[in-house]
Formats: C-alpha cells, sequence, structure tokens
C-alpha cells in the first residue's frame, strides 16, 4: 500500500499500554522501560485520552525539582491536553500534526473516542513515506 492511501490505524502501535492520572511517576516509568516507549497514554476509566506522559514529562517535571516518581502522580506533570487524530487520518495529517506541533508521537483515537494506538517518528520510517518522516524529523529536532 503506498503512502498516499495509508491511514495512522495502518501504522499505529495498536492498544498502547495506558495510565491513569492517579498512578505514581514510578509507575508510569515501569511501563515505560517494559514496553521500551518515551510517553504513555494517560486515560480515564472509559480510555479516554486525558493527556499523556512522557519521560521527558518525568525527568523536567518532577525530578529536577526534587520530587519523588514513587509519591507524585502523574496527573501532576502529565502534558495536557493531549494533541490527537482519529485513526482514519491520513499520514500527511499525522506529519503535519507532528511538524505543527514539534511532537514525535501522536496518540490515536477511535470514533468513540478511546484511545486505540499511538504513531510515532518510527512508524513513519517503516513506510514509503520517509519524506514525510525526514519532514517531521528535521521539524521537530530544531529548538524553538
Amino acid at each position: 500500500m503506498k503512502a498516499k492511501d495509508m491511514k495512522a490505524k495502518d501504522i499505529m502501535t495498536p492498544q498502547p499500554r495506558c495510565c491513569s492520572t492517579d498512578d505514581t511517576l514510578e509507575h508510569a516509568a515501569r511501563i515505560m522501560l517494559e514496553e521500551d516507549v518515551g510517553e504513555v497514554p494517560v486515560v480515564d476509566a472509559q480510555r479516554h485520552l486525558a493527556g499523556v506522559i512522557t519521560d521527558r514529562d518525568i525527568v523536567v517535571r518532577c525530578v529536577a525539582n526534587g520530587e519523588r516518581t514513587d509519591q507524585s502522580r502523574v496527573g501532576q506533570c502529565m502534558t495536557a491536553p493531549a494533541k490527537t487524530l482519529q485513526e482514519d487520518a491520513s499520514l500527511e495529517e499525522v506529519a503535519n500534526l507532528m511538524k505543527g506541533e514539534r511532537i514525535r508521537r501522536v496518540p490515536i483515537t477511535d470514533g468513540s473516542g478511546e484511545i486505540c494506538g499511538i504513531v510515532a517518528l518510527a512508524d513513519l520510517e517503516r513506510t514509503d513515506a520517509r519524506s514525510l518522516k525526514a519532514e517531521v524529523s528535521e521539524r521537530v529536532s530544531t529548538p524553538h
């Protein structure tokens, strides 16, 4: 399938592990370690996205301020609201959001607003849309 015909659902990592706002940062970091990811979706009981927690969020908003990751809660330092797209978004839409917001990952939601996947820069690389990936990579890596 050509990149121009692909949708977010075709390249996303489906059903990512998630955490809640009440989970500890240590728990979120453990998910990152076990899944080898740098971002975990933060959801409510219905799996609707409340935000995302990144490894950078944990370091910059918690650790650097001397807070304890075993006591601090995800809701205290997550990025919210998170920028999302629906699963039928085109790869171009995904790339444009990444470039415009300077983000490396996009949570993907289904028709009912539940988290159903994540598209990362590496997912773009695995398609024939390498030029899109190069544009996104250059943009998100450029300092503000």
